[in-house]
């Protein structure tokens, strides 16, 4: 388990990684991991999370891009001082890969803003030392 964390535009991005056994193998090289994000507002506003975009790189340098709408299936509004949790996963065709990307926030006045996804390194048990 790994964890990392950035602030920016008063949102603070907060990422645990877990490697997945049991959903891996090690025979066709398919490494399942989980991630769990939170997304704090540090804002004096309520902002709404409108979409998400990730860039997934493996050890082989093969990039798989993700947009879509909202994050497992909403857009949730988060109010001053709260956060929001979820939690979703990947399968990459390496030991080691890494992701980063986007959220695109849509504060009260309704300007949009992106809110950085830091990046965090995906790795099988004793990878890293």
């Amino acid at each position: 388990m790994s964890q990392t964390s950035a602030t920016n535009c008063g949102i603070i991005i907060s990422v645990e990684t877990r490697y997945l056994d049991k959903q891996s193998d090690f025979l066709t090289n398919n490494h399942a991991f989980s991630y769990t994000i939170n997304i704090q507002n540090n804002r004096s506003d309520t902002v709404q999370l409108l979409h998400r975009h990730w860039i997934i790189t493996d050890q082989n340098n093969k990039i798989e891009e993700v947009k879509g709408t909202g994050v497992v299936g909403q857009q949730p509004f988060i109010k001053p001082g709260e956060s929001y949790q979820y939690s979703s996963g990947a399968i990459i065709n390496s030991s080691i890969g890494d992701m980063k990307g986007s959220y695109t926030m849509r504060a009260e006045n309704g300007e949009n803003f992106q809110a950085e996804i830091p990046l965090f390194v995906l790795a099988t048990p004793n990878m890293l030392h």
